[in-house]
């Protein structure tokens, strides 16, 4: 592996703060480390935007400031720029999620489509991506996966999702530049992996596209994969394959105990580890007809995936390997591998304040139930803050 990889060097991980964004990302992650602060903070604050308290100013002030762009991608400019200083991309993600209403799923289609054309213009952003609910209603998503029968106006609505999908896509493919379509529920993962794959026969004979999603923390994902790729083979396409853990587990068992049937999650999170392992030496064997981004946050993952790139022979900046984080987290894998000269790039949620709440905080949730996650990222940022005082 590069001699010159640490996940220690805070210098490099966090060159691109200033001291008082160090500060604030101190005490915003120490809040964050607090339980109680977290599940009370999304009612606490809903009632209080609901109410008119002006607590909109404070918001945009600390976490949304903290893991977003902006609220438009203009004002994403600054974090574009500072994240490209340190050689890492930007992912613009219009984080609207949950709405349920054919003007808005139109508006989030234009808006994905703007966010193509800035990747386009600009080296900075290489990656775009999309969530199927941000231009379907997700009851609608549900009855497909259901396999039930849909209404007359059900069917024009679906067909209205599936021109959208392919207005973004086919505007990917004419601009050349690679757009995902995040995973969701496993109760509406079904027709979102199947819209993927026909956009990718369409749009991936020659170079990787569109990619879909596939969260590890699932049981069947791995031979999901596998067999995705097997089709990609036969049919003479490059397989877009993004791969996480995942992001709903609570709500998932939640889901299958109330409802009896069997849990589409891991039993633990060794065995999630090991299924995300196994894709990353997967992909990287099969590296000509799989496309990948490594979405994680788990350092021997990334380090398992750079010693495989050696291993296997495989150049740090072969256009079908990134790894990806979120945009104020994890900044010592981020910019420690793109200093390595690893292609690397970083999720920056954008989209109006309200909007985006729902993103935040289950972004705050998450980052909670990952054990020692909130440490390890407080320890780095407080190593960093006396080895700037210590000059």
């Amino acid at each position: 592996m590069n001699q010159s990889l640490s996940f220690e060097n805070t210098e490099v991980a966090f060159r691109h703060c200033s001291d008082t964004d160090l500060k604030r990302a101190y005490w915003l992650f120490r809040v964050i480390n607090i339980n109680f602060l977290v599940k009370i903070g999304p009612p606490v604050t809903n009632i209080a935007m609901k109410i008119g308290l002006p607590i909109k100013g404070l918001i945009k002030a600390t976490i949304f400031k903290h893991f977003c762009g902006g609220e438009t991608i203009e004002e994403c400019d600054k974090t574009i720029k500072n994240l490209s200083a340190g050689g890492v991309g930007t992912i613009l993600d219009y984080s609207i999620e949950g709405e349920d209403d054919e003007m808005v799923f139109d508006h989030t289609r234009e808006e994905i489509i703007r966010t193509i054309e800035r990747a386009a213009a600009d080296k900075a952003v290489p990656i775009t991506v999309f969530k199927i609910t941000g231009v379907a209603r997700f009851s609608l998503l549900e009855k497909l996966d259901e396999g039930a029968k849909l209404s007359t106006e059900e069917q024009q609505d679906w067909e209205k999702v599936q021109a959208r999908v392919l207005a973004i896509c086919e505007k990917a493919h004419t601009a050349g530049i690679p757009v995902m379509i995040d995973a969701e529920e496993s109760w509406i993962q079904k027709t979102i992996d199947s819209l993927a794959l026909d956009m990718m026969r369409r749009f991936n004979k020659r170079k990787a596209i569109i990619y879909n999603t596939y969260q590890l923390y699932r049981h069947d994902k791995l031979a999901s994969l596998k067999h995705d790729h097997s089709i990609a083979v036969k049919e003479s396409f490059i397989l877009g394959a993004k791969l996480v853990r995942g992001a709903y587990m609570e709500k998932e068992r939640k889901r299958a105990e109330e409802m009896g049937y069997p849990s589409p999650i891991q039993p633990d999170k060794q065995a999630a580890d090991k299924d995300y392992d196994a894709a990353l030496d997967y992909c990287t064997d099969y590296i000509e007809s799989i496309a990948f981004v490594a979405g994680t946050h788990n350092e021997e993952s990334c380090r398992l995936l750079a010693e495989l790139l050696d291993k296997k022979k495989i150049d740090h900046k072969n256009p079908h390997v990134y790894f990806s984080q979120l945009l104020g987290m994890s900044d010592n894998l981020s910019f420690n591998l793109a200093d390595a000269k690893y292609n690397v790039a970083k999720y920056v949620p954008y989209g109006p304040i309200k909007a985006v709440l729902p993103y935040l905080f289950r972004r705050a949730q998450e980052n909670t139930a990952i054990a020692g996650q909130m440490s390890r990222e407080l320890s780095l940022i407080v190593k960093e803050m006396r080895r700037r005082h210590s000059k």
